[in-house]
């Protein structure tokens, strides 16, 4: 009885120490990392021209008033400067920096601090705006402390981090928290796959990096929920998707991304029924651009991907970024699902950027029509390719531009005019109507508050609630 006892409270104190070996501790500081990490994270600042019409009014016409063209020409245009701040970090001792694409477009001067003292003049080496990321080289022969990155497909839900970035222009400030979901999708870019941290992460932060307990960078800080500040919801893009696109800004100044060339939509279960297929899974084909490596490798609309060289499609918004992460000009095994069996077609990859699909055509199209939306006391029109492309918006946006704000609007303290209105009660909206009968449908709920998720003039993606009266 005493050696079953015995092996019992051998087993039970092995058991114990294998859950504490293998579990991390909190822990008792982050002193020692942070002052570590803080020289290879740097503050950015940059400044642009931007140029305002004055009203020689003393008093602003009604959204929708027909005075309003008639003396919108006796305005001044005045030039003034617009500044900005972001946060980035240092990837190479010769002063390569990494931040958002946000942080410095459209940018005239772009200074970088470094440990809260030295200022350095910066270049863009190459920026990528489907993917929010930027590489800056620092205009100085100085060398500097690097950070590397880590594997950030091991990072975990519930393991901790830091992010050390430039909040509201403080500098130099360290937060701490845990990784509070991976694979988010918020409908900020073409490409997300964003881990969720619940690490302070306010204006200014954006670019700056997001550490694991090694200190390697597992992410790059480029998005908040809330619009007044952290409400601990941050997203980061995670290292080995950043990677990817830096390496090819280094080296190329810009992305070289796969192209298949298909529109596809998610497989729903009736076309999982209708295709006898076993389980909703895959991306379904609702066209095949012409020329494309699709069309020349023979995949047809109606088919289903199923796998993409070697990996599994299990929704469709999976294989946009996987196609994107292979190299141009690689032959590619694709799995379909056709007439109720499997197939297998090679396709040799296309490149995304000269692709049509990717080009915004030059075309003049015909001015769109202002639509006045009496509920929210605004007037707006759709917002059209040559937004997108003087703006460098995804291509892929659809919304309406905001012309004027009401001096009674709900929305007046929220946003400005030119910004773009993309999502109502996480809707797409695409034409004036689709807001009007949200709003509408908003004002006959008891709740009254409204979900808006806008682009501002910064062409930040950010969500707010409104309250209509």
């Amino acid at each position: 009885m005493k050696k079953i006892k015995f092996v019992i409270l051998t087993f039970i104190l092995a058991f114990s120490f294998s859950i504490q070996s293998n579990s991390k501790t909190v822990p008792a500081s982050f002193a020692d990392l942070a002052e570590r990490l803080m020289p290879s994270v740097v503050n950015i600042s940059t400044t642009q021209t931007v140029t305002t019409t004055n009203n020689p009014f003393p008093f602003q016409f009604p959204p929708g008033s027909p005075f309003e063209d008639m003396f919108k020409e006796f305005g001044t245009p005045q030039e003034r400067k617009s500044s900005a701040l972001g946060s980035g970090f240092i990837i190479d001792e010769k002063g390569i920096v990494v931040t958002n694409n946000h942080v410095i477009q459209d940018a005239e001067d772009i200074i970088v601090r470094v440990n809260g003292t030295e200022e350095y003049k910066a270049k863009v080496i190459g920026a990528d705006p489907l993917s929010d990321i930027a590489v800056l080289q620092l205009e100085t022969d100085d060398k500097f402390t690097p950070v590397s990155f880590g594997d950030s497909d091991k990072a975990r839900i519930g393991d901790w981090v830091i992010a050390i970035g430039n909040p509201f222009g403080l500098g130099g400030t360290v937060t701490s928290g845990i990784i509070s979901a991976r694979n988010r999708s918020i409908g900020l870019s073409r490409y997300e796959d964003y881990i969720q941290t619940d690490a302070s992460i306010n204006s200014g932060n954006s670019g700056g990096p997001l550490f694991d307990m090694n200190g390697d960078v597992i992410g790059i800080n480029t998005a908040i929920l809330g619009r007044n500040g952290s409400i601990g919801i941050g997203f980061s893009i995670p290292a080995n998707d950043a990677k990817i696109v830096i390496d090819q800004l280094i080296e190329f100044g810009e992305t070289k991304r796969g192209w298949l060339g298909v529109r596809i939509q998610d497989v729903t279960q009736e076309i999982a029924d209708v295709e006898k297929l076993d389980e909703p899974r895959g991306a379904l084909v609702a066209s095949v651009a012409e020329n494309s490596p699709s069309d020349k490798g023979g995949i047809k609309a109606g088919d289903i991907i199923l796998e993409f060289n070697g990996t599994k499609i299990n929704q469709m918004k999976e294989l946009p970024a996987i196609v994107a992460k292979t190299k141009v000009g690689t032959t590619v095994k694709v799995k379909i699902w056709r007439n109720k069996k499997e197939l297998t077609k090679n396709i040799l990859l296309g490149r995304l950027e000269t692709s049509d699909d990717f080009k915004v055509s030059d075309k003049k199209t015909e001015t769109p029509k202002d639509t006045i939306i009496k509920d929210l006391k605004i007037t707006v029109r759709k917002l059209t390719k040559e937004d997108i492309k003087t703006r460098k918006l995804p291509n892929q946006i659809s919304g309406l531009v905001v012309t004027q704000i009401g001096n009674t609007s709900p929305l007046q303290k929220s946003i400005e005019a030119n910004s773009i209105i993309v999502e109502a009660q996480k809707t797409k909206i695409k034409t004036a109507q689709d807001l009007e009968k949200i709003v509408k449908d908003v004002l006959k709920s008891n709740q009254k508050t409204i979900l808006l998720a806008i682009y501002n003039n910064q062409n930040q993606r950010r969500y707010i609630g409104v309250k209509l009266d």
